[in-house]
C-alpha cells in the first residue's frame, strides 16, 4: 500500500452558551460553538471550491469513476462494511490528490470530526495485520463520489466512504440540506495490543451514554432498559430511508438536569462530527421540536466490555449505537434523519419549484 500524507484542516471550536433546562438544551460546555451568527452558506462556498479543486485535478478516466448524475441510484446507496464500491478510491489518487481529497471532508467535518474519520481509516492497517494481510483490509480503499456538478447556488452532493465510514453531504440551491445518514464504527474498538494499544476511537459514543443509563433511579430504568439483549447491530442497518422505532424509552422530561446534561452531550458527540455552523441547524431544529419529546433507549449490560446498545430518538433525528460483535469490542454509532437522509424531501421541493417556473 502507497503511503501518503493528510491535510488536516484547523476547525476553531468554541462552548455552548449557557440555555434553559426548561425548553432549551441543557447546561453543558460542548466543543462545538452553535452560534445563530454562523453560517452554513459559507461552508457550502468552502465545499463547493474543495470539490472543483479535486475534480480539476483528475484526468478524464478518473473523472469517470468519480463523477455522477444527482439523480444516479448511487446516491443513496450507501454502505459501511467492506465491499466493492462505485467511486474513485485514495489508492487510485496521486500523492498531490490524495490532499485534494481530504480537503473536501474536511471542509464538512469539525477538527474532532475529521481525525475520527481518518483514524478509523488507518485501523484498516490493524485489521490487515490482525487477518493475515487479507486484500479486503486496506486503509486507502475510501472511495469519494460526487453527484452533479458542485456550485454554490445549484443541487449537488457529495460522499467519502468506506468500511465503517461514511459521510454523505447534500445541497439544493445553493444551501446546505442533509448530512446524514452519517456513520463511524471501529473494528477492534479497543485495541488491545501493539504500538497503538489503547487507541479507542467511539470511546465518549459509549461511555458518556453509560454514566447517563447509570446514573438512573430504578423508576426511570424500568422506562429507559429494553427488555432482551442488545440486538446484534444498529436496528436501521444500512437501509436507505428509515422510521421511528417506536416510543419505548425514556422521556427526556422525566430527567433531572444533571441527567439531560449527559443526553445532550451524547447527541452532540454525533452532531459534533461536523463543522459548527453546519451543526446550528441541527440543534435548532432538535430545540424546535422539542427537547422534552427525546427519548433514550438502552439494551444490554451496562458493564464495560459487555454487549450493549442505545438510541437516542427526537420527532426528526436517531442517534443509534451498538456494541455486540467481536465480543463487545466492535462499535457501530450512526445517525439518521426520518425525513431528511440524502436531503430528498427537499430536493424534491426544490424540484418541483424549479418546474414550476
Amino acid at each position: 500500500m502507497r503511503s501518503s500524507l493528510l491535510f488536516i484542516p484547523v476547525a476553531l471550536l468554541a462552548a455552548l452558551p449557557l440555555l434553559s433546562a426548561d425548553s432549551d438544551p441543557p447546561k453543558s460546555e460542548l466543543r462545538v460553538s452553535y452560534s445563530a451568527a454562523a453560517s452554513p452558506d459559507k461552508a457550502v462556498a468552502g465545499m463547493t471550491l474543495a470539490a472543483r479543486n479535486f475534480l480539476a485535478s483528475l484526468d478524464a478516466e478518473q473523472k469517470a469513476l468519480t463523477v455522477f448524475k444527482m439523480e444516479d441510484p448511487e446516491r443513496q446507496n450507501w454502505r459501511f462494511v467492506p465491499i466493492e464500491r462505485k467511486g474513485i478510491t485514495l489508492q487510485q489518487l496521486r500523492p498531490e490528490q490524495d490532499h485534494l481529497a481530504y480537503a473536501l471532508l474536511g471542509s464538512a467535518m469539525s477538527n474532532d470530526g475529521f481525525t475520527e474519520a481518518v483514524t478509523i481509516m488507518s485501523q484498516e492497517q490493524i485489521l490487515f495485520e490482525m487477518e493475515n494481510k487479507s486484500p479486503k483490509r486496506n486503509p486507502e480503499n475510501y472511495h469519494i463520489l460526487i453527484f452533479g456538478e458542485p456550485s454554490e447556488t445549484g443541487s449537488w452532493g457529495w460522499r467519502f466512504e468506506g468500511h465503517h465510514f461514511s459521510c454523505n453531504v447534500t445541497i439544493a440551491g445553493g444551501k446546505l440540506v442533509s448530512m446524514t445518514p452519517s456513520f463511524m464504527g471501529t473494528n477492534p474498538g479497543e485495541v488491545k495490543e501493539g504500538p497503538r494499544k489503547g487507541l479507542r476511537v467511539l470511546k465518549n459514543e459509549e461511555e458518556i451514554a453509560r454514566e447517563l443509563v447509570k446514573s438512573l433511579t430504578e423508576e426511570q430504568k424500568k422506562e429507559a432498559i429494553l427488555p432482551g439483549d442488545a440486538p446484534a447491530d444498529v436496528l436501521t442497518a444500512e437501509k436507505r430511508k428509515v422510521e421511528s422505532l417506536g416510543g419505548a424509552g425514556l422521556a427526556s422530561s422525566k430527567l433531572n438536569e444533571a441527567q439531560r446534561q449527559l443526553l445532550w452531550s451524547v447527541i452532540e458527540e454525533y452532531i459534533g462530527r461536523f463543522r459548527p455552523d453546519l451543526a446550528a441547524p441541527v440543534a435548532a431544529r432538535l430545540k424546535a421540536s422539542g427537547w422534552d419529546k427525546l427519548l433514550f433507549a438502552w439494551a444490554g449490560s451496562t458493564e464495560p466490555g459487555k454487549g450493549n446498545y442505545y438510541r437516542i430518538q427526537s420527532p426528526d433525528f436517531l442517534f443509534e449505537y451498538d456494541n455486540t460483535q467481536n465480543n463487545a469490542n466492535h462499535p457501530h454509532a450512526v445517525w439518521r434523519d426520518f425525513a431528511g437522509d440524502f436531503g430528498e424531501d427537499i430536493l424534491l421541493k426544490h424540484r418541483n419549484a424549479e418546474h414550476g417556473k
